[in-house]
């Protein structure tokens, strides 16, 4: 069996299940939960199955982009769990996992759109046929009137965002990471997991700010050798 997580948004999820399928799932909802909730989640789903960490083959992270905060817990705790497990980690968008669960087999491009804040969107679009996923917008953050320029005529638009836009409001949900896993677009290995950090979109408000007054770029702390 696989582990699932998403922590990109204010609705949090982790799922157990395999390729193509979803054994149980949690929600844990609320952002400032996350990182005291994700760990008894993960518990209460493994229990929910009767397995354990122990008979776990792979880890699949939703990468973001998303709320750094969240970003941040999920990336801990799947770091975490790989080392001491040991088992491969995976990642995929949370976008790209949004508009999987929304597709139904039609033809088109689907665009999901997350809430970026100051008046911007994540937004990324897709195309699905039986095994393969085509990329048509990498995930990025744009004006909220970008994103249909960019992504003419979907057909669909979905997401947490999605309202602003005219479409269906739908969350990331961990189980439809799962679908992910094993198709040729979809999720992606990491080599090194240690190493690895999750795509935030853009610097946190913090960091925004420091970069702002000191005129420079602050330096990632995984990128200092001493």
């Amino acid at each position: 069996m696989w582990l699932a997580l998403d922590t990109t948004t204010d609705q949090a999820s982790v799922a157990v299940g395999g390729p193509g399928w979803c054994a149980a799932e949690e929600t844990i909802v609320g952002a400032r939960r996350h990182a005291v909730a994700l760990l008894p989640t993960i518990q209460v789903v493994l229990a929910r199955v009767d397995v354990t960490l122990a008979s776990i083959e792979g880890i699949i992270l939703a990468d973001g982009p998303g709320s750094f905060t969240g970003l941040r817990v999920g990336a801990a705790v799947a770091k975490a769990l790989v080392r001491g497990c040991p088992v491969r980690l995976w990642s995929a968008p949370s976008l790209l996992a949004v508009a999987r669960h929304a597709w139904e087999a039609e033809e088109g491009t689907i665009l999901a759109v997350s809430d970026a804040l100051r008046g911007e969107l994540y937004a990324a679009a897709y195309r699905f046929r039986a095994g393969v996923i085509e990329t048509i917008l990498e995930p990025t953050v744009m004006p909220r009137g970008e994103a249909l320029r960019l992504v003419p005529s979907p057909v669909r638009i979905v997401g947490p965002a999605a309202a602003v836009l005219g479409g269906a409001v739908s969350w990331p949900r961990a189980s439809a990471l799962l679908s992910l896993v094993g198709v040729a677009g979809g999720a992606r290995a990491v080599a090194d997991p240690a190493g690895w950090e999750p795509v935030y979109g853009r610097p946190a408000e913090a960091q925004a700010h420091w970069e702002r007054i000191h005129g420079r770029a602050l330096d990632h702390p995984a990128s200092r050798t001493g």
